[in-house]
């Protein structure tokens, strides 16, 4: 009783905290296109396969792409909770009819006028950006490039403040880092690839445990303890960051002088993670209280998947020891895989581990599922 009490206290303190700011939900986070968690759901879904094949990846990643666009298309915004799941529609192979939701992708931005969002200084606005470059690199239209250009530019004009840091929580490194990357490969200009670097340092000594080989999503945490007297390490907040370690990688060049630093931070942590997978091959919001939490977390558990499977796909990952983790991680995605195509146990908008029931679902998460299905059906045969 008292550990519920005491994660119930936890979650009343912090559930409203939003992405990248101290307060109530924004406006873009509380429409109901993001997500929800409704009382009557239809089954589990019966026709989907765990093994690794390219008909049975591709036929999962359709299910899920085709329910959240005929869902969520209508709510399309700027917003993070949005920009993550334009990635993942981004990411899903031809051969799962990725041109459909490319297609989706690219009216999406003209509708936008291929703007970011509205705050300069913060990552979660600029997220964004990642398909705007993605379509860019597909189309080679100018027009693409130039606002999301005019943005990072603006960016990196803002004051130095070691003090405070431009990404002063660990989700940031998800939103931020890839379109710096993204932009300098697009660009043709490394002055935005060794400001993402200089960035993501000042953030991973400020956030990451060398001993641990985990984040804390910010500085208030990292006091914090889980009911079980550890230090909480929240799943998504991790997943967002290992994942945007994957990104970054993707596309930093073989040659650039820290990159061994960023596959040091990889391995770490995916060594640590691996460690903490779940018999059902899922990851529980509070990575270090697994007991705490009944439900697993399937954004946090889908960025990892996508990173471990990169991981292995790039050659920077053993095949041999990570495979089995991602064969595991993948079936249990899959086991919460609804009739209608309804990806569940996704942690609402939130800033820390929080309770939510099986069918909650959310578009970041279905956004992190596509990515994870991404580099799995590369893995695939």
């Amino acid at each position: 009783m008292i550990r519920v009490i005491q994660r119930v206290g936890l979650a009343a303190a912090i559930l409203f905290i939003p992405h990248g700011l101290w307060g109530q939900l924004t406006p873009a986070e509380k429409v109901p296109w993001v997500g929800d968690m409704p009382a009557t759901l239809p089954p589990l879904a019966t026709d989907l396969s765990p093994a690794l094949t390219h008909k049975n990846v591709s036929h999962a990643m359709q299910k899920v792409a085709d329910w959240q666009l005929a869902r969520a298309e209508p709510g399309f915004s700027q917003d993070w909770t949005f920009a993550a799941l334009y990635t993942g529609f981004m990411a899903v192979p031809k051969a799962a009819n990725g041109e459909k939701y490319q297609k989706a992708m690219l009216q999406m931005a003209q509708k936008f006028n291929w703007q970011p969002g509205p705050r300069v200084s913060n990552a979660d606005d600029a997220a964004i950006g990642q398909t705007y470059l993605d379509l860019y690199f597909r189309h080679h239209d100018r027009a693409m490039l130039a606002p999301i250009r005019e943005r990072e530019d603006a960016v990196m004009a803002l004051p130095d403040d070691p003090e405070k840091p431009l990404w002063w929580w660990c989700d940031a490194l998800f939103m931020g880092p890839p379109v710096f990357t993204k932009l300098s490969r697009a660009a043709s200009d490394r002055k935005y690839l060794d400001f993402m670097d200089h960035q993501w340092w000042i953030t991973s000594g400020l956030l990451y445990s060398p001993s641990s080989h985990l984040y804390f999503r910010d500085k208030s945490f990292l006091e914090k303890h889980e009911a079980n007297g550890s230090s909480i390490f929240w799943s998504r907040g991790n997943g967002w960051v290992f994942a945007g370690l994957a990104k970054v990688l993707a596309e930093m060049p073989k040659d650039y002088p820290s990159r061994a630093k960023y596959v040091t931070q990889f391995k770490e942590m995916a060594e640590e993670l691996a460690g903490l997978q779940g018999t059902d091959g899922l990851w529980r919001p509070g990575l270090l209280d697994a007991d705490a939490y009944p439900l697993p977390e399937n954004s946090g558990s889908a960025f990892f998947v996508f990173g471990f499977a990169y991981g292995i796909n790039s050659g920077i990952l053993d095949r041999a020891k990570y495979q089995p983790v991602v064969e595991k991680g993948w079936k249990g995605l899959l086991s919460h895989i609804y009739e209608d195509g309804r990806l569940g146990c996704i942690q609402p908008v939130g800033a820390a581990p929080g309770d939510y029931v099986a069918g909650s679902s959310y578009v970041f998460g279905t956004g992190a599922f596509l990515l994870a299905g991404s580099e799995v059906y590369r893995l695939a045969h």
